[in-house]
C-alpha cells in the first residue's frame, strides 16, 4: 500500500487552483445541461472550459477513458461515457469532472435534474449531496478516515432507505487523481489512516433508490444499477489545514455549508 501523500500549504494552494477549474466547469455544465443537449456536446463544453482556465482534463485518456467528463444518466451510477444520448425532460445526470493544473489534481461531481423530477428523485439528490457535506464535516485533525465514512452512512440511514454503493469509494488525491487511502461511504469510525494537516481527499457518496448492487457494462466503464433504480452522485475534493477542512472544488471553499454544520472552516 502506498503511503498517504501529505501536502504543504503551498501545494494545497496549487490544488485549490485545480479545484476552482473543476468547480467553475461544473457550474458551466450545470447551466448547459438541459433537455435536447447530447452528452457529447456537454463533454466538448467541459473540455473547452477546463483548457480555457489553464487546466488539462484528467479523465481524458485515463486508462483509455474517451471523455473529459463522466456523464451518468438515470440508472447509470458512475463512469458513463459521453455519447450521442440526448437528455430529456425528467432525466437526472451525474457529471464527474477532473482537472490537472501544474501537476495537481481536482475532482468533483454534481447531479443535475432536467426540468421537473419526482419528489422521490429530488430527495435522492438532496440526501446524496447532504451526506457528502456531513462526511467532510466529520474530518477533524487527529481523527481517522472512517470517521468520514461513518458520518456519511449515518446521515443516509437517518434520511430513508437508500442503497449505498459498496464497490466504489472516495480516495486520496494530489499529484495523481486516485491515491491512498480509499474513503468508503459506510463503515465504523476510528479506523484507517490518521487525518492530519495536509491530507487531501475526494469524498463521493453514490446512492440509489433501490439496492446497492451494480454491474459494469461491456464497455468496461459504465456502471448501472442491477434493479434499474436511479442513482445520484456528488463529490468534492478537500484538504485539512491547521484550521479545518478547505473544500478545494467548492467555489466558496465550503465555507457556507461547513458553517451551517457548525464546524470550523480551513480555507481563506
Amino acid at each position: 500500500m502506498n503511503k498517504v501523500q501529505i501536502k504543504t500549504p503551498e501545494q494545497i494552494e496549487k490544488m485549490r487552483r485545480a479545484g476552482l477549474v473543476v468547480g467553475e466547469t461544473l457550474e458551466v455544465l450545470r447551466a448547459a445541461a438541459r433537455p435536447g443537449v447530447t452528452l457529447l456536446e456537454l463533454d466538448a463544453i467541459a473540455e473547452d472550459s477546463i483548457r480555457s482556465r489553464g487546466g488539462v482534463p484528467s479523465f481524458k485518456g485515463y486508462h483509455g477513458f474517451p471523455g473529459s467528463i463522466c456523464a451518468s444518466v438515470d440508472e447509470v451510477v458512475v463512469h458513463g461515457i459521453p455519447g450521442s444520448r440526448e437528455l430529456k425532460d425528467g432525466d437526472i445526470m451525474s457529471i464527474d469532472c477532473g482537472a490537472i493544473v501544474e501537476g495537481w489534481h481536482g475532482d468533483a461531481a454534481i447531479t443535475v435534474a432536467m426540468g421537473s423530477v419526482s419528489d422521490e428523485v429530488a430527495e435522492l439528490m438532496r440526501v446524496t449531496e447532504e451526506s457528502m457535506w456531513h462526511g467532510i464535516a466529520a474530518a477533524r485533525l487527529g481523527g481517522r478516515v472512517t470517521d468520514i465514512s461513518h458520518a456519511i452512512e449515518t446521515y443516509v440511514d437517518s434520511q430513508g432507505d437508500y442503497g449505498i454503493l459498496e464497490d466504489f469509494s472516495g480516495h486520496g488525491i494530489g499529484t495523481e487523481m486516485h491515491m491512498e487511502p480509499s474513503v468508503f461511504n459506510y463503515g465504523k469510525p476510528g479506523k484507517g489512516p490518521k487525518l492530519q494537516r495536509g491530507i487531501a481527499l475526494a469524498i463521493e457518496p453514490m446512492l440509489t433508490l433501490g439496492g446497492p448492487e451494480v454491474t459494469t457494462l461491456e464497455d468496461d466503464w459504465t456502471v448501472v444499477t442491477d434493479d434499474g433504480s436511479w442513482a445520484a452522485h456528488f463529490e468534492h475534493t478537500f484538504a485539512l489545514t491547521a484550521d479545518g477542512a478547505w473544500v478545494l472544488t467548492a467555489l466558496d471553499g465550503g465555507e457556507e455549508m461547513l458553517g451551517k454544520l457548525g464546524v470550523p472552516w480551513g480555507g481563506h
